[in-house]
């Protein structure tokens, strides 16, 4: 199996962060343009700054580059531009569907409202769906080490872009010590208004809070859920109702959730029969693409060409659509498919 065929194949990207896949061309171009200080003047020391073992780092000190990119999407046309980018690339290895999530709160230095972000992403989605073909939709993150009440906000917020660009609302930031309980309030307004949910969860903490996320905010999709193998209950639940994983096979070994690639349970989870998809979480971040993270998968874990179309088909399954729409391109997907057998 190559990179070449895996490339070719029709795909998705379920999980996957607007600030954190910056072409490095343009956060240096855009930097320059805004007067904003980066860690490096130059590709290369970009390269090198956002750099990351495989292992031996946590969730938190991934977190921390963000920090960076985050300096140079403060304006419409910036986040306009990055969006376009990201679909673009995406576009460019034959993914259909792109979930693109990011937190609009996370973009107000510069005096941007919640609004405003949301309109200058969908509009560079909608300019490379135009040029590209490729299919997107928005999703609002909550932060868990926020107050409620800005989640709240952003459930709001969510609900008035529904049906207009935005597909679902998502709760990320660190795990630990920010129970998603939290923040339920907010997760019933998006939720009694028929709202998709996904929830960043069992990935710097462990099983219970894929509970909570499932059970007290009503979670549709889980985002990782790298540590449900610690309660065999919760895993039969999860599988019995067909809860989706968005799986980020790098990123997990980057932020400590697993010790490598190599010993990551999506392929227990796989075997089991959950329904499992493969992701990027954050293109630059991780320095990687779906194509890399299939590749991955059949490098590290042994799944083999048929697995691997498996894994594909999971992902248009779960992606946030109308059902029928849904239905119409898991059939088509699902032809291209059986011409690669």
């Amino acid at each position: 199996m190559t990179r070449e065929r895996i490339l070719a194949l029709p795909k998705t990207d379920l999980h996957c962060h607007l600030d954190g896949c910056l072409r490095l061309s343009t956060l240096l171009e855009l930097a320059r343009e805004q007067g904003v200080r980066l860690p490096a003047d130059d590709e290369a020391g970009l390269e090198a700054y956002f750099a990351h073992p495989e292992t031996g780092r946590s969730l938190v000190e991934y977190l921390t580059r963000f920090d960076v990119t985050l300096l140079v999407m403060q304006e419409t046309p910036a986040l306009s531009r990055i969006a376009r980018e990201l679909a673009e690339d995406a576009a460019a290895e034959n993914v259909r569907w792109l979930e693109v999530r990011f937190s609009p709160v996370l973009h107000r230095d510069r005096g941007l409202s919640l609004h405003e972000s949301v309109e200058a992403v969908r509009d560079g989605l909608r300019h490379a769906e135009a040029s590209h073909g490729v299919r997107s939709g928005i999703i609002i993150c909550a932060l868990r080490h926020l107050d409620p009440l800005v989640s709240e906000e952003l459930a709001e917020l969510c609900v008035d872009y529904k049906n207009r660009g935005v597909v679902g609302f998502d709760l990320a930031g660190p795990e630990a010590y920010y129970p998603a309980k939290r923040h339920r309030t907010a997760f019933k307004v998006v939720r009694d208004r028929n709202v998709n949910l996904t929830i960043h969860a069992g990935e710097g903490w462990g099983a219970d809070s894929i509970r909570q996320a499932i059970h007290d905010c009503g979670a549709h999709r889980i985002g990782h859920g790298t540590h449900l193998h610690e309660d065999q209950d919760l895993l039969n639940y999860v599988n019995d109702h067909r809860i989706p994983l968005e799986i980020c096979l790098l990123s997990n070994a980057q932020t400590g959730a697993v010790p490598s690639v190599a010993e990551h349970p999506l392929r227990r989870y796989f075997d089991a029969g959950l329904r499992v998809t493969v992701n990027t979480d954050s293109r630059l971040i991780s320095r990687t693409t779906v194509t890399d993270e299939l590749l991955r998968a059949h490098v590290a874990l042994g799944f083999d060409w048929r697995e691997i179309r498996k894994l594909v088909l999971n992902g248009f399954k779960s992606a946030f659509l109308p059902y029928d729409e849904r239905r119409a391109l898991v059939g088509e997907v699902s032809a291209e498919l059986e011409a690669w057998a």
